[in-house]
């Protein structure tokens, strides 16, 4: 790997020599080596892109996409999040994202993490998030008006002007508890601002079957929402009577899964 500081002359490479799928990017036109991400890179990856997607005021996430604000450097923060969609037909980014989120895990290199840092808020990005996932839970927030901020699993982080939610810091790590925050998200995205607010719906409109019909009204509200075709079979069987647990089980999977059908899996 390789650094501004360890090569201050522009190395030979432009951004415009690599293609989609590459395996390098580039500081100030050295190239550096991305090897393939580790299970708890890749998972947690995963879990943020989820969570700071769905959030209300969110158009557009990417992973791992290509940054380059000019022709010598080529960076991919693992989580890429902006208030607007791109646009343009190049393969890269010419302008940074305001929010970025990195995973650091084993073997990080913390000399080109630095300086990858450094370049991305050099470019516009407004907040860096690097999750430690070494040690105690813990995020570290890099702005470019201050120092480094580090803030624990019992903390919420905030990005103001590009996310309306704020974040818990342990949904950046677990499973569980990213999937509460999706819910919420994708819940306000449909006009509710809370599950509660789906199930008195349900009631003032008199359905008999009172919290899991309004249970089924609120899968069936996130599915629709989330663009994916529901069709008579599915309906059909939501409304066929279940209890409330395997319903908010469903409704779970619901915020996540890419075919309605699949809501049933287990």
């Amino acid at each position: 790997m390789t650094d501004r500081l360890r090569h201050p002359d522009h190395g030979p490479f432009r951004a415009d020599q690599l293609r989609d799928g590459d395996r390098y990017e580039l500081s100030n036109g050295h190239p550096i080596y991305c090897a393939p991400a580790g299970w708890q890179h890749a998972s947690g990856s995963v879990k943020g892109g989820l969570v700071l997607d769905s959030d209300p005021d969110v158009q557009w996430t990417g992973a791992d996409v290509g940054i380059s604000p000019e022709g010598g450097t080529l960076r991919a923060p693992d989580v890429a999040v902006r208030a607007t969609p791109p646009s343009g037909n190049s393969t890269w980014l010419t302008e940074a994202p305001p929010l970025a989120v990195e995973y650091a895990g084993p073997g990080q290199d913390e000399r080109d993490l630095r300086d990858k840092i450094a370049e991305l808020l050099a470019a516009g990005t407004q907040q860096i998030w690097v999750v430690r996932l070494v040690g105690p839970q813990r995020v570290e927030v890099h702005r470019p008006d201050g120092p480094m901020k580090i803030y624990t699993a019992s903390d919420v982080l905030e990005a103001p002007g590009v996310l309306r939610n704020p974040v818990p810091v342990r949904a950046l790590f677990d499973r569980d508890a990213a999937h509460e925050v999706v819910l919420r998200n994708l819940l306000q995205r449909c006009g509710y601002s809370s599950l509660n607010d789906v199930r008195e719906e349900g009631r003032e409109e008199g359905r008999e079957e009172g919290r899991e019909e309004g249970l089924v009204d609120a899968i069936l509200t996130l599915l629709r929402g989330r663009g994916l075709a529901v069709d008579a079979a599915i309906e059909e069987r939501l409304r066929a009577g279940h209890d409330r647990e395997t319903l908010q089980a469903w409704l779970l999977n619901a915020a996540r899964v890419e075919q309605a059908a699949l809501i049933f899996d287990r």
